[in-house]
């Protein structure tokens, strides 16, 4: 990432645009988020089964409401566009309102920006893809990466809902110990990067990755079928302050192993985040808030596995620029803050910075604030 010429202890300069970037209706968060053309869409997550465009050529005109999703509410869904058309893929929740615990979804539904109607596909997802991620190919396939197993998933929390936490704290405390104390390949995360082609409704793979799976990664897409996957969670709690490219050719990919994360100012370790915003603004990458666990890496290097139990759950409001050109060996920086702790949002790179959509704060709270991250290089500015 790159270098700033601004003091990190100062008030992030503020461009006076009032209303150049309306807020949502709703506070969004864990939700979908897709560009099609020049309007963006998100939905979903914590605003139910509500989706939203707004017209990146007329952001006055504010959000517009579009047609409802046509499934269950769903939270942490992957998604992404081929065509006209908007896939969301798994994500959790409950299968019905009489449903006692969540559950993880295999299914795919698509949304079509030109009828504004949903329809539910003839296919399942082949792996659980809850905290994954997708991203369109210039052929028409989604690529597909991480996710959650659905199996070990849908038991763990079938098991928390038939547990009284009230009648029986013991069994309570050692159901969630021996799920939450696991080493990271023991949940079996999605490690293959798949495909799927939506013209003839099938999957494929295009290899496994070679490091630990992540889920809840940012994603920033590259051009030419590539991609910067960067941090994420590598097992419930736990994060990785990995990055990594991902390019895409034919039905192979190649990966290859990018700088960590640096250490923000704040902290003396990385300890990597989830559910972070990212975009390739301008050639350099941007990635801004997420949230951790501080004090979770060295707990697992400890070797306590369940690494964050005890500790406080952080929302980051660093920002972050790569510049893999950067002479002096160190192409990532911290150049900024955010207005406030952030994570779980979406985000679009767009002409001028990357836009940031929704999100959750240090509260829990689902966020309707929509800003536009602008960096020249030099200096880090939010308008809003």
């Amino acid at each position: 990432m790159t270098a700033t010429a601004m003091s990190l202890a100062s008030p992030l300069s503020t461009a006076m645009a009032a209303d150049a970037w309306p807020d949502l209706p709703v506070g969004i968060k864990s939700g979908i988020a897709a560009r099609v053309g020049d309007s963006v869409y998100v939905g979903l997550g914590s605003a139910g089964t509500d989706l939203y465009a707004l017209d990146l050529g007329n952001p006055a005109a504010g959000w517009a409401k579009r047609a409802a999703f046509s499934g269950p509410a769903t939270n942490g869904a992957a998604a992404a566009v081929s065509g006209s058309r908007i896939f969301v893929f798994s994500g959790n929740g409950k299968a019905t309102a009489e449903a006692k615990s969540p559950v993880i979804f295999d299914t795919v539904y698509a949304y079509d920006t030109v009828t504004d109607g949903w329809s539910k596909l003839d296919t399942t997802t082949p792996v659980g893809l809850s905290g994954a991620k997708a991203l369109g190919l210039k052929d028409g396939r989604i690529a597909l990466v991480g996710g959650y197993n659905k199996e070990l998933f849908d038991s763990y929390l079938a098991k928390v809902a038939a547990t009284d936490k009230e009648t029986n704290p013991e069994g309570f405390r050692k159901l969630v110990e021996t799920y939450m104390g696991m080493e990271p390949g023991d949940y079996r995360w999605n490690a293959e990067l798949l495909s799927y082609d939506p013209e003839a409704n099938s999957w494929s793979s295009l290899g496994d990755s070679p490091f630990l799976p992540n889920c809840d990664a940012a994603v920033a897409a590259l051009g030419d079928d590539a991609f910067t996957l960067i941090s994420g969670e590598i097992k419930p709690g736990l994060r990785t302050p990995e990055v990594k490219k991902v390019s895409i050719s034919g039905q192979s990919a190649s990966w290859l192993e990018l700088a960590d994360l640096p250490s923000p100012e704040a902290n003396d370790r990385q300890e990597g985040v989830a559910g972070a915003f990212a975009g390739d603004v301008g050639g350099a990458v941007l990635v801004a808030g997420g949230a951790n666990f501080v004090g979770a890496q060295a707990n697992a290097a400890d070797g306590k596995w369940f690494a964050h139990d005890g500790l406080k759950k952080g929302w980051r409001d660093e920002v972050y620029a790569y510049d893999g050109n950067a002479p002096d060996g160190k192409h990532w920086q911290e150049v900024g803050k955010l207005p406030t702790g952030l994570a779980y949002g979406a985000s679009f790179p767009v002409s001028g910075g990357l836009l940031v959509v929704g999100g959750e704060d240090g509260e829990a709270t689902p966020r309707r604030e929509v800003f536009l991250i602008k960096w020249d290089g030099k200096a880090l500015s939010i308008e809003h």
